[in-house]
Protein backbone atom coordinates (compact mmCIF):
# COMPACT_ATOMS: atom_id res chain seq x y z
CA UNK A 1 0.00 0.00 0.00
CA UNK A 2 1.23 3.25 -0.85
CA UNK A 3 2.20 5.55 1.91
CA UNK A 4 2.42 9.12 0.29
CA UNK A 5 2.49 12.32 2.31
CA UNK A 6 0.16 14.88 2.17
CA UNK A 7 0.38 17.93 0.70
CA UNK A 8 1.11 19.59 4.17
CA UNK A 9 4.12 17.41 4.17
CA UNK A 10 2.15 14.62 6.30
CA UNK A 11 2.48 10.76 5.88
CA UNK A 12 -0.39 9.45 7.97
CA UNK A 13 -0.04 5.81 7.50
CA UNK A 14 3.37 6.12 9.48
CA UNK A 15 2.67 8.36 11.91
CA UNK A 16 -0.32 5.37 12.95
CA UNK A 17 2.22 2.91 12.90
CA UNK A 18 4.74 4.97 15.01
CA UNK A 19 1.96 6.09 17.56
CA UNK A 20 0.00 2.26 18.25
CA UNK A 21 4.60 1.17 18.81
CA UNK A 22 5.07 4.35 20.81
CA UNK A 23 2.02 3.71 23.36
CA UNK A 24 2.57 0.31 23.29
CA UNK A 25 6.51 0.78 24.76
CA UNK A 26 5.02 3.68 27.01
CA UNK A 27 2.31 1.65 28.50
CA UNK A 28 4.85 -1.04 29.14
CA UNK A 29 7.28 1.20 30.57
CA UNK A 30 4.44 2.67 33.18
CA UNK A 31 3.43 -0.57 34.07
CA UNK A 32 6.69 -1.75 35.32
CA UNK A 33 7.17 1.83 36.85
CA UNK A 34 4.07 0.30 39.13
CA UNK A 35 5.45 -2.93 39.74
CA UNK A 36 8.52 -1.11 40.96
CA UNK A 37 6.69 1.33 42.72
CA UNK A 38 7.66 0.16 46.06
CA UNK A 39 11.53 -0.41 45.56
CA UNK A 40 12.06 2.42 43.23
CA UNK A 41 11.98 6.34 44.48
CA UNK A 42 10.52 8.35 41.62
CA UNK A 43 13.57 10.63 40.92
CA UNK A 44 15.99 7.84 40.50
CA UNK A 45 14.07 5.74 38.04
CA UNK A 46 14.12 9.55 36.20
CA UNK A 47 17.89 9.94 37.27
CA UNK A 48 18.91 6.70 36.12
CA UNK A 49 16.75 5.43 33.72
CA UNK A 50 17.77 8.80 30.96
CA UNK A 51 21.56 8.32 32.00
CA UNK A 52 20.96 4.50 30.14
CA UNK A 53 19.16 6.54 27.39
CA UNK A 54 21.01 9.65 26.79
CA UNK A 55 24.16 8.30 25.62
CA UNK A 56 21.90 5.51 23.30
CA UNK A 57 20.36 8.74 22.14
CA UNK A 58 23.97 10.89 21.35
CA UNK A 59 25.45 7.20 19.62
CA UNK A 60 22.52 7.22 17.49
CA UNK A 61 22.45 10.80 16.54
CA UNK A 62 26.77 10.98 16.43
CA UNK A 63 26.28 8.06 13.90
CA UNK A 64 23.61 9.35 11.58
CA UNK A 65 25.08 11.97 10.89
CA UNK A 66 28.53 11.32 10.60
CA UNK A 67 27.77 11.58 7.54
CA UNK A 68 27.32 15.55 7.73
CA UNK A 69 29.23 18.52 9.26
CA UNK A 70 30.35 17.16 12.57
CA UNK A 71 29.96 20.00 15.66
CA UNK A 72 28.03 20.16 19.00
CA UNK A 73 24.82 22.18 17.17
CA UNK A 74 23.98 18.79 15.50
CA UNK A 75 23.02 18.12 19.28
CA UNK A 76 21.12 21.41 20.24
CA UNK A 77 17.63 22.22 19.52
CA UNK A 78 16.80 24.97 16.52
CA UNK A 79 14.66 26.91 19.27
CA UNK A 80 15.58 25.89 22.33
CA UNK A 81 13.39 27.54 24.57
CA UNK A 82 10.36 25.93 23.11
CA UNK A 83 12.16 22.92 22.88
CA UNK A 84 12.99 23.17 26.75
CA UNK A 85 9.12 24.28 27.83
CA UNK A 86 7.93 21.46 25.80
CA UNK A 87 10.53 18.81 27.74
CA UNK A 88 9.48 20.62 31.33
CA UNK A 89 5.85 19.98 30.45
CA UNK A 90 6.27 16.36 29.61
CA UNK A 91 8.69 15.70 32.81
CA UNK A 92 6.00 17.19 35.08
CA UNK A 93 3.34 15.30 32.81
CA UNK A 94 4.88 11.89 33.82
CA UNK A 95 5.79 12.72 37.38
CA UNK A 96 1.84 13.61 38.00
CA UNK A 97 0.57 10.27 36.21
CA UNK A 98 3.69 8.54 38.10
CA UNK A 99 2.58 9.64 41.16
CA UNK A 100 -1.09 8.49 40.61
CA UNK A 101 -0.03 4.83 39.88
CA UNK A 102 0.46 3.49 43.91
CA UNK A 103 -2.93 4.33 44.19
CA UNK A 104 -4.95 3.83 41.04
CA UNK A 105 -5.49 0.91 39.06
CA UNK A 106 -3.20 0.78 35.73
CA UNK A 107 -6.72 0.79 33.56
CA UNK A 108 -8.12 3.48 35.51
CA UNK A 109 -5.15 5.89 35.54
CA UNK A 110 -5.26 5.39 31.85
CA UNK A 111 -8.69 6.06 31.44
CA UNK A 112 -8.30 9.07 33.52
CA UNK A 113 -5.53 10.41 31.36
CA UNK A 114 -7.08 9.96 27.80
CA UNK A 115 -9.22 12.40 28.77
CA UNK A 116 -6.44 14.64 26.58
CA UNK A 117 -8.60 14.61 23.39
CA UNK A 118 -10.63 16.66 24.80
CA UNK A 119 -8.50 19.11 26.52
CA UNK A 120 -6.97 19.28 22.80
CA UNK A 121 -10.27 20.05 21.86
CA UNK A 122 -10.66 23.15 24.97
CA UNK A 123 -7.29 24.36 23.89
CA UNK A 124 -7.58 25.25 20.70
CA UNK A 125 -10.76 27.31 21.11
CA UNK A 126 -9.17 29.06 24.12
CA UNK A 127 -5.82 29.57 22.28
CA UNK A 128 -6.60 28.72 18.61
CA UNK A 129 -10.09 30.74 18.50
CA UNK A 130 -11.63 27.17 17.11
CA UNK A 131 -15.11 26.89 17.40
CA UNK A 132 -16.11 23.49 19.43
CA UNK A 133 -19.80 23.04 17.98
CA UNK A 134 -22.30 20.83 19.03
CA UNK A 135 -20.10 17.44 18.58
CA UNK A 136 -17.21 18.83 20.44
CA UNK A 137 -19.04 19.55 23.99
CA UNK A 138 -20.89 16.50 23.41
CA UNK A 139 -17.74 15.20 23.31
CA UNK A 140 -16.38 16.67 26.59
CA UNK A 141 -19.62 15.88 28.63
CA UNK A 142 -19.26 12.37 27.49
CA UNK A 143 -15.47 11.95 28.31
CA UNK A 144 -15.76 13.54 31.53
CA UNK A 145 -18.79 11.52 32.49
CA UNK A 146 -16.52 8.55 31.94
CA UNK A 147 -14.36 9.79 33.74
CA UNK A 148 -16.71 10.12 36.82
CA UNK A 149 -18.08 6.31 36.43
CA UNK A 150 -14.00 5.26 36.10
CA UNK A 151 -13.02 6.93 39.17
CA UNK A 152 -16.43 7.15 41.20
CA UNK A 153 -15.51 10.13 43.23
CA UNK A 154 -18.00 9.47 45.69
CA UNK A 155 -18.06 11.61 49.19
CA UNK A 156 -16.88 9.06 51.35
CA UNK A 157 -14.27 7.41 49.13
CA UNK A 158 -12.85 10.31 46.96
CA UNK A 159 -8.97 9.62 46.21
CA UNK A 160 -7.27 12.81 45.62
CA UNK A 161 -4.75 10.86 43.37
CA UNK A 162 -7.41 10.90 40.60
CA UNK A 163 -6.69 13.87 39.73
CA UNK A 164 -3.11 13.43 38.73
CA UNK A 165 -4.02 11.44 35.17
CA UNK A 166 -5.89 14.55 34.28
CA UNK A 167 -3.37 16.84 35.06
CA UNK A 168 -1.59 15.01 33.39
CA UNK A 169 -3.45 15.03 30.34
CA UNK A 170 -3.69 18.30 29.95
CA UNK A 171 0.15 18.94 30.44
CA UNK A 172 0.66 16.50 27.65
CA UNK A 173 -2.25 17.86 25.63
CA UNK A 174 -0.15 21.05 25.38
CA UNK A 175 2.87 19.48 24.82
CA UNK A 176 1.77 18.04 21.88
CA UNK A 177 -0.23 21.30 20.74
CA UNK A 178 3.22 22.67 21.13
CA UNK A 179 5.47 19.63 19.05
CA UNK A 180 3.15 20.34 15.93
CA UNK A 181 3.05 23.78 16.15
CA UNK A 182 6.65 25.41 17.24
CA UNK A 183 8.89 21.80 17.27
CA UNK A 184 7.76 20.31 14.06
CA UNK A 185 11.03 20.85 12.84
CA UNK A 186 13.26 20.08 15.35
CA UNK A 187 15.03 16.39 15.01
CA UNK A 188 12.95 13.84 17.26
CA UNK A 189 16.15 12.73 18.55
CA UNK A 190 17.02 15.77 19.68
CA UNK A 191 13.95 16.62 21.31
CA UNK A 192 14.25 13.03 23.51
CA UNK A 193 17.69 14.16 24.07
CA UNK A 194 16.27 17.34 25.79
CA UNK A 195 13.55 15.30 27.69
CA UNK A 196 15.77 13.06 29.16
CA UNK A 197 18.15 15.72 29.73
CA UNK A 198 15.06 17.41 31.85
CA UNK A 199 14.42 14.14 33.38
CA UNK A 200 18.01 13.73 35.29
CA UNK A 201 17.78 17.80 35.94
CA UNK A 202 14.28 17.28 37.48
CA UNK A 203 15.26 13.99 38.93
CA UNK A 204 18.47 15.43 40.68
CA UNK A 205 16.92 18.73 42.04
CA UNK A 206 14.33 16.70 44.02
CA UNK A 207 16.96 14.21 44.90
CA UNK A 208 19.09 16.82 46.81
CA UNK A 209 15.43 18.98 47.90
CA UNK A 210 15.01 15.30 49.58
CA UNK A 211 18.55 14.90 51.45
CA UNK A 212 18.22 18.60 52.59
CA UNK A 213 15.45 17.84 54.05
CA UNK A 214 12.76 19.58 51.78
CA UNK A 215 10.36 16.93 50.98
CA UNK A 216 8.82 14.50 53.22
CA UNK A 217 10.55 11.29 53.87
CA UNK A 218 9.31 8.37 52.76
CA UNK A 219 6.93 6.89 49.30
CA UNK A 220 7.40 6.82 45.86
CA UNK A 221 8.21 10.58 45.75
CA UNK A 222 10.28 11.31 48.83
CA UNK A 223 12.12 8.33 49.96
CA UNK A 224 15.69 7.18 49.09
CA UNK A 225 17.33 5.33 46.80
CA UNK A 226 17.53 1.88 46.59
CA UNK A 227 20.05 -0.60 45.52
CA UNK A 228 20.17 -1.84 42.21
CA UNK A 229 19.93 -5.44 42.25
CA UNK A 230 19.90 -7.67 39.01
CA UNK A 231 15.87 -7.66 38.12
CA UNK A 232 15.94 -3.80 39.57
CA UNK A 233 19.22 -3.60 36.66
CA UNK A 234 16.76 -5.11 34.06
CA UNK A 235 14.10 -3.32 34.97
CA UNK A 236 15.98 0.26 34.12
CA UNK A 237 16.92 -1.14 30.73
CA UNK A 238 13.61 -1.74 30.20
CA UNK A 239 12.38 1.45 31.43
CA UNK A 240 15.35 3.44 29.18
CA UNK A 241 14.08 1.37 26.09
CA UNK A 242 10.79 2.41 26.50
CA UNK A 243 11.45 6.47 27.04
CA UNK A 244 13.64 6.68 24.03
CA UNK A 245 11.06 4.55 21.76
CA UNK A 246 8.19 6.73 23.80
CA UNK A 247 9.94 10.11 23.64
CA UNK A 248 11.01 9.97 19.77
CA UNK A 249 8.06 8.11 18.56
CA UNK A 250 5.89 10.62 20.01
CA UNK A 251 7.38 13.48 18.38
CA UNK A 252 7.32 11.86 15.00
CA UNK A 253 3.87 10.57 15.11
CA UNK A 254 2.84 14.38 15.89
CA UNK A 255 4.89 16.10 13.45
CA UNK A 256 4.14 14.05 10.59
CA UNK A 257 0.69 13.68 11.44
CA UNK A 258 -2.72 15.22 11.75
CA UNK A 259 -2.69 15.80 15.81
CA UNK A 260 -6.73 14.91 15.30
CA UNK A 261 -6.08 11.47 13.66
CA UNK A 262 -2.36 10.66 15.80
CA UNK A 263 -4.41 11.02 19.35
CA UNK A 264 -7.16 8.68 17.76
CA UNK A 265 -4.81 5.56 17.43
CA UNK A 266 -3.10 7.20 20.45
CA UNK A 267 -6.36 5.62 22.35
CA UNK A 268 -4.57 2.18 21.65
CA UNK A 269 -2.70 3.27 25.38
CA UNK A 270 -5.95 1.88 26.98
CA UNK A 271 -5.66 -1.10 25.37
CA UNK A 272 -2.46 -2.15 26.06
CA UNK A 273 -2.73 -0.32 29.73
CA UNK A 274 -5.42 -2.99 30.51
CA UNK A 275 -3.46 -5.66 29.05
CA UNK A 276 -0.73 -5.04 31.29
CA UNK A 277 -2.92 -4.75 34.43
CA UNK A 278 -4.88 -8.10 33.71
CA UNK A 279 -1.04 -9.82 33.22
CA UNK A 280 0.99 -7.98 35.55
CA UNK A 281 -1.93 -6.77 39.03
CA UNK A 282 -4.54 -9.29 37.66
CA UNK A 283 -6.50 -5.82 37.78
CA UNK A 284 -10.06 -7.00 36.52
CA UNK A 285 -12.41 -3.98 36.18
CA UNK A 286 -16.09 -3.60 36.81
CA UNK A 287 -18.78 -3.38 34.64
CA UNK A 288 -19.41 0.24 35.33
CA UNK A 289 -15.42 0.88 35.10
CA UNK A 290 -15.63 -0.71 31.79
CA UNK A 291 -18.68 1.34 30.81
CA UNK A 292 -16.55 4.87 31.53
CA UNK A 293 -13.42 3.57 29.70
CA UNK A 294 -15.79 3.31 26.60
CA UNK A 295 -17.54 6.86 27.54
CA UNK A 296 -13.84 8.36 27.58
CA UNK A 297 -12.96 6.66 24.51
CA UNK A 298 -15.83 7.80 22.78
CA UNK A 299 -15.46 11.26 23.74
CA UNK A 300 -12.30 11.45 22.53
CA UNK A 301 -13.21 9.99 19.66
CA UNK A 302 -15.61 12.45 19.02
CA UNK A 303 -13.31 15.15 19.88
CA UNK A 304 -10.42 14.20 17.24
CA UNK A 305 -12.93 13.59 14.42
CA UNK A 306 -14.53 16.85 14.61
Amino acid sequence: MSQRPSLHGDNVARAVGTIVLTVMALSLGDALIKLFSADFVLWQVFVLRSLVALPVLALIIGVRQRAGRPGLSRFLPRHPGWVALRSLMLTFMWVAYYAALPHLALSAAAAAYYTLPIFITLFAALFLGDRIGPLGWMAILLGFLGVLLVLRPDAGAFNLHALLPLAAAVLYALAMILTRSRCRQEDPLVLSLSLNVSFIAVGALATLAGLAGLTSDGGFLGGTWAPIGVSEAGALAVLAAAIIIGSVGAAIAYQIGPPATVASFDFAYVAFAGLWGLLFFSEFPDAISVLGMAMIVAGGLLAVRR
